[in-house]
């Protein structure tokens, strides 16, 4: 039986390359706890193989996470090898690049 922490590993490794989703996507596709406690897991994957943490944002697409990567600009240069761009800490088309994890089963 898969814990929370690895539910949220799941769902993050099926945003397709160049989509972002967000933290409350997530937790409301989970119907398990909130947006922060996404954050919290996701911040755990630090180091771990095969997780894209660098495709999940705040609610208004920004790279609030970045501080967690080892360094500032890596989560924006991961964005971008994979055609996001990034100004301001922020993903620009935010709408047009975003997944919802329920639009994997449509």
């Amino acid at each position: 039986m898969e814990n929370y922490v690895e539910k949220v590993y799941a769902v993050t490794r099926r945003i397709p390359r160049g989509r972002v989703t967000t933290y409350g996507a997530i937790a409301d596709y989970l119907a398990l706890g909130s947006a922060r406690m996404v954050g919290w897991a996701l911040y755990q994957s630090i180091g771990v193989a095969n997780v894209p943490a660098h495709r999940v944002v705040n609610r208004r697409g920004e790279l609030t996470g970045r501080l967690h990567f080892p360094t500032p600009t890596m989560m924006q240069q991961l964005l971008e090898s994979e055609g996001v761009r990034v100004t301001n800490n922020r993903v620009v088309d935010f709408e047009r690049h975003f997944w919802h994890p329920a639009q994997a089963e449509e």
